[in-house]
């Protein structure tokens, strides 16, 4: 099922998600990470892995939390978003972990 901005590509590699969160970094997003057990289109809540890092300016961070949401919850499909705190809305989201079930 395609869930989000790079379903329909590969997997991404650690270099590959670790240079997104620099982007949202940069352009000033707020980035946080989302994860849930159902996926479909009737389920847009996904739960939040802690509260998103309002005010964190470093990528290690998030790539470690992200890290540990997926040690914490290796059966769910976990995603990365970027917030825009201007607009009030998120701006961008992409599934990096999927289950291997």
């Amino acid at each position: 099922m395609y869930t989000e901005t790079f379903s329909y590509l590969p997997q991404m590699t650690e270099e590959e998600i670790r240079k997104q969160v620099d982007y949202i970094i940069e352009k000033g997003y707020i980035p946080g990470i989302e994860y849930t057990y159902k996926l479909g289109p009737k389920n847009s809540y996904w739960n939040f892995w802690k509260l998103p890092f309002f005010v964190e300016r470093n990528a290690d961070t998030v790539m470690n939390e992200l890290g540990v949401c997926r040690q914490k919850h290796p059966n769910a499909w976990i995603k990365i978003t970027g917030y825009d705190n201007k607009r009030q809305c998120q701006v961008l989201a992409f599934v990096v972990h999927t289950p291997q079930n």
